[in-house]
């Protein structure tokens, strides 16, 4: 029995040598893609990974004088600040909404712009609209959001009309309950057309002959959509969907802070631009750290959470 232990111990440390010398033998042949890999490689550490050593702050009473590590170790001290804090539910929700509804009601949008992009023949007519459709996302956010100034301004287009048919205007950049809507619906007129390169990229590997088949056997339209088109993006819109939904928390601070007004706080009012107002304008950088890092553990839960649901749902098929 010792000899068939001492054998068996043989053969497995053979196999692993084997094993290494043949990954080693891989690299050496194909050393040239790790050569171009490694550029991103060191990028993605240099700025995704070593920044992730200064959120030791989150748990310190942080100086700038003593350092990181010479200041005071509080542990969750910052993080209970703010979950007790009395403006955490309206902020927390905020973010929430914000986001949750930006998701349901934008996600469709670029996956319809490219069945109906898919239909269309003739190709200039189509890069024509496709050069309308992707021209609002190069158009900078400091930009769009003063053009929502003017066009909705007292005295803008829109009101001009409002006001004469009911004949006062609405001022909808101070209403809180304006805000949301303005938000999503010009993020998805911004960000829609592009969003939807991916999708007629998938659907122009369908194969014509599919579609052929298809209206021989009386199929129409809509059923060649559903049952040719839809199937053929589906393992790209559940990726697309795990990733929108596991940032659900990480708005885009730039445009919910220019859109901000001191009327429209109780809606406007979000964590990235919380973060901002005790972190750098009050120079509260423990306590903005801990809030930061609260926001970014909430969108892996969700991240890990809609990834688990969505391999349920669509036979194994996930984001890993």
């Amino acid at each position: 029995m010792a000899n068939l232990a001492k054998a068996a111990q043989r053969n497995a440390k053979l196999g692993e040598q084997r094993s290494i010398g043949s990954k080693l033998n891989y690299i050496h042949k194909n050393y040239f893609l790790y050569v171009l890999l490694a550029p991103a490689l060191i990028l993605t550490i240099l700025f995704k990974y070593v920044p992730m050593y200064g959120a030791i702050i989150a748990f310190k009473d942080f100086s700038p004088l003593k350092g990181i590590w010479g200041s005071d170790w509080v542990g969750l001290k910052y993080f209970a600040k703010f979950l007790n804090s009395p403006n955490f539910t309206d902020i927390f929700f905020n973010t929430l909404k914000l986001s949750f509804y930006g998701l349901l009601l934008g996600f469709p949008v670029p996956i319809l712009l490219a069945v109906m992009l898919n239909q269309i023949r003739k190709a200039g007519l189509k890069k024509n609209i496709q050069l309308v459709l992707y021209a609002p996302n190069f158009i900078s956010v400091v930009v769009i959001v003063g053009m929502l100034f003017i066009f909705l301004s007292p005295t803008g287009p829109l009101n001009q009309i409002i006001a004469s048919v009911t004949g006062n205007p609405v001022i909808f950049m101070t209403e809180p309950e304006y805000f949301r809507w303005i938000y999503i619906l010009s993020g998805i007129w911004q960000g829609a057309g592009w969003s939807s390169i991916i999708y007629v990229a998938a659907l122009a590997n369908v194969d014509p002959e599919l579609h052929n088949a298809a209206s021989l056997d009386g199929a129409n339209l809509l059923q060649r959509i559903w049952h040719i088109d839809l199937p053929t993006i589906k393992p790209i819109m559940a990726i697309v969907f795990i990733l929108a939904a596991g940032g659900i928390m990480s708005i885009g601070f730039e445009k919910a802070y220019l859109m901000q007004t001191s009327m429209n706080l109780p809606t406007s009012e979000i964590i990235p631009t919380y973060v901002y107002k005790v972190g750098l304008q009050s120079g509260n950088y423990a306590y903005s750290a801990a809030v930061g890092l609260f926001n970014s553990v909430i969108n892996v839960v969700l991240l890990l959470t809609v990834n688990f649901i969505v391999k349920k749902l669509n036979e194994g098929e996930g984001l890993y």
